[in-house]
This record gives C-alpha cells, structure tokens and sequence, in this order.
C-alpha cells in the first residue's frame, strides 16, 4: 500500500496536535487502551470528552504547557492509504525541530487560525515548503467555528495565503475550512459549510498523488570499510554503506570521489548474499577490482553522471543555534557519514520572512533566520545541487565545541 509522509506546520495554538488526534480519533486508529488513557488525562476535553492533542504530545513538558516541543510521529492507515504525519512545533525556538520532519515529507499542511489569518510564522513556513522543494501544500484554516463559519473569512485568507504561494513557487496549493476541534470537514464534508465544494481534508490526503522525483545519478557513500584479514578471507575488501541514490549493477564503471578514480564493480552484497545489482535505499556492501585507498565518506558514483566535487560551496541554511552566525566562524560540516571542518567564508544576504526579500547582514545571522551564504571546507566535497539530488545535495553545519547542529544547509 502506497505510503503519504506528511507534516502538519503553523503558529502555536494553530490547532496542530488537536488537528492529527481528530484524523486518528474519527479514523478509528486509536487502541481501547489508548482511548482510556487518553480519557483519564484530558483536561481540555470536547464534545467526546477528551483531548485529541493529548495523542501526539508525548512530553512531559508538552502535556503540562499545552504545547510541542519535539516532533511527534503518528502512524495511521485507510483502506486506501498508509499515513505517517509528523506535529511540528508551531514556537520560533523551536524551528528547527520542523525542518527535521519537513525533509523528510512528501506534503504539508499548513495551518491558519481564521481569527489570526496569514502571520509571520506561516511566511517562515512556506519559506521552509519551497527550500525544501515540498511540491504539495495543504492550508487548512482551522477554528471555522469561532468566526461563525464565514465564507467571507476564509476567501480573504485564501487570497491572502495565494500571494505568498506565488512569490515562493508553491504552485499546488488546496485549501480546506475546518475546525479540528469539532471535526468539521476533516474526515467527512460539514452541513455547517454548505458553501465549500471540496473534499474532506483525509479524502484529499487519500487521493493526493505525489510525484517523487528521481535523485539524479547514482550514489553510494561508504561508511566502513571491511577487511576481516582471516585465512579464508584473506583478500577481502569491502566498502559497507547505503545506496544514496539510483542504482549499482555489478560490472558497472564507477568514480572513486574525492579522489577521481575509475574502477569497475566486481561483487555487490546485500543481506550478506551477492545479488547483480543493488537499489536506491539499500544498504549493500560493494567490492572493486583495483586496490584504491578508500576511506568513510568516499562517494561512489556513476561515471557518466558525475557530481561536483569542490571546496566552496553556496548555500541557503537556516540557523538553529542561540548564538548568532559571524562570517570567519569555524565549524563541521556533516555530509551523511561524511565530515569536513569548513568555515563561513561570506554571508551574502538573508531573507526577512515578512516581505521574503532579500537584505543586508552585516549584524549577522540570528536564531530561526534563513540566509545564503560561502562555506569554504578544507577538504574536497562532493555533492549535487539539492534541486537535482536532495540527499547529497543538503547537509548540516555542527559547532566544533558543542557538537551542536546549527544549520540546516541547502546547497544551491
């Protein structure tokens, strides 16, 4: 059964949490036992006595402040599809915890409080859908029932929301009118909102169709080399790690990158059996013919579609840390099992969420901002441009000291 990953984004008290417990609860997806627990911790409670936001904040501190802190996975399935959503949290801290499970979706909803209409925190997070190339967006403007259900308020948001879309590039946007808490055009169409013609938001997410673009090129990253060294394996050399992208066939000519080495497959292993030729998301172990000097983080790559490999790079990265990005600082930059000490040769511009302009940084780059940026690494790297191949075109910047991760990098 086809797989939906999905992430529901906006402000805090958007309705987020309440939002996925009313597709779990009105999908029948909840145990018994869940239920009772459920029941016997709600304080909010609403009309079937309890609290749905309960189902997905699984912290402590997130059930006493009523709010998310960390992202929370919830697995659920129709007769038509097999869900995983992600709740990010809707506080400006807390950022960063929703780029991790945007990079990960296929889609995302978008919530809008109808009192509120379109606010800062949802510019961020449209930002966020179109860096990360998510080519669907769902904008659900929740709390219907406290503005009387007025077709007036959602067609001003709507429009308002359209101009966002369209200066970001998001140009598969639906819109649902719905109120979490009382279910209303969440699972089934609402009498309340005779005026919408337009599915349900779970028969919209059921028939969605996403498009999952080919990564460009074939790449493999070692992340160990096996040399058991015994009697009977005496020449045994091979380089264990995931198919990143594309695929491997035994006898195929591949590149040795950084290095810029030709060699040929000889074997190719999977479940400790050898097969002709490994996928995409596999992990495998693969053997060569010559006796090159290979170290973890080496790329394997096709030889006709080869990556970049370079020691500048340009980036767009959101910041994650409390304390502000100065160009000249030194850091880590993780590249899958990869790493490089690189340093932040030159802040070129950052964009205010407000007017997604572009504009000066000459006080640096603060928590939650988005900026693109020179990264210089001391050792080659080798990678695509994200638009072509997400996974070896996007990594991580980690504060040397703290082993912090304070950037999210995009490479352009």
């Amino acid at each position: 059964m086809d797989i939906l990953r999905l992430i529901t984004a906006g402000s805090v008290d958007d309705g987020k949490s309440t939002l996925i417990g009313r597709l779990l609860y009105d999908s029948k997806s909840i145990l018994q036992d869940q239920l009772e627990v459920l029941e016997k911790h709600s304080k909010n409670k609403n009309e079937d006595g309890v609290d749905l936001a309960l189902l997905t904040d699984g912290l402590r501190a997130e059930r006493e402040q009523g709010i998310t802190i960390d992202v929370a996975y919830r697995y659920f399935s129709t007769s038509r599809r097999k869900f995983i959503i992600a709740d990010a949290p809707g506080h400006v801290q807390y950022t960063r915890n929703m780029i991790t499970g945007a990079s990960n979706s296929d889609l995302m909803i978008i919530l809008i409080d109808a009192r509120k209409g379109v606010i800062e925190q949802t510019r961020r997070h449209s930002i966020i859908a179109s860096l990360l190339k998510l080519k669907k967006v769902a904008v659900a403007i929740n709390k219907m029932d406290m503005v009387d259900y007025s077709e007036n308020v959602f067609e001003t948001i709507k429009e308002n929301y359209s101009k966002i879309a369209g200066e970001l590039g998001l140009d598969d946007v639906t819109y649902f009118p719905i109120s979490a808490l009382k279910g209303d055009n969440i699972v089934s169409l609402s009498t309340v909102t005779d005026w919408y013609k337009g599915s349900s938001l779970l028969e919209y997410l059921e028939e969605v169709q996403i498009d999952r673009e080919q990564n460009s090129g074939s790449r493999f990253q070692v992340q160990y080399v096996i040399r058991p060294q015994t009697e009977e394996l005496h020449d045994y050399r091979g380089y264990a790690g995931p198919i990143v992208s594309g695929s491997f066939r035994k006898g195929n000519k591949i590149a040795i990158l950084p290095a810029g080495v030709i060699t040929e497959i000889s074997s190719i292993e999977v479940n400790g059996a050898e097969v002709q030729e490994a996928f995409e998301g596999q992990p495998a172990v693969i053997q060569i013919k010559d006796d090159i000097d290979i170290s973890r983080g080496d790329f394997f790559t096709s030889a006709e579609e080869l990556p970049k490999v370079e020691k500048e790079i340009e980036v767009l990265l959101c910041w994650l840390d409390q304390k502000g990005l100065q160009p000249g600082n030194k850091y880590v930059l993780q590249h899958h099992s990869r790493q490089l000490k690189a340093v932040v040769k030159q802040v070129d511009y950052k964009i205010d969420v407000n007017t997604l302009e572009k504009e000066s940084a000459d006080e640096g780059i603060n928590l939650n901002e988005i900026a693109k940026v020179t990264i210089r690494t001391a050792q080659p790297l080798v990678f695509d441009d994200f638009i072509s191949n997400k996974k070896t075109g996007s990594a991580i910047l980690v504060d040397e000291t703290s082993n912090a991760t304070v950037a999210a990098c995009i490479i352009q």
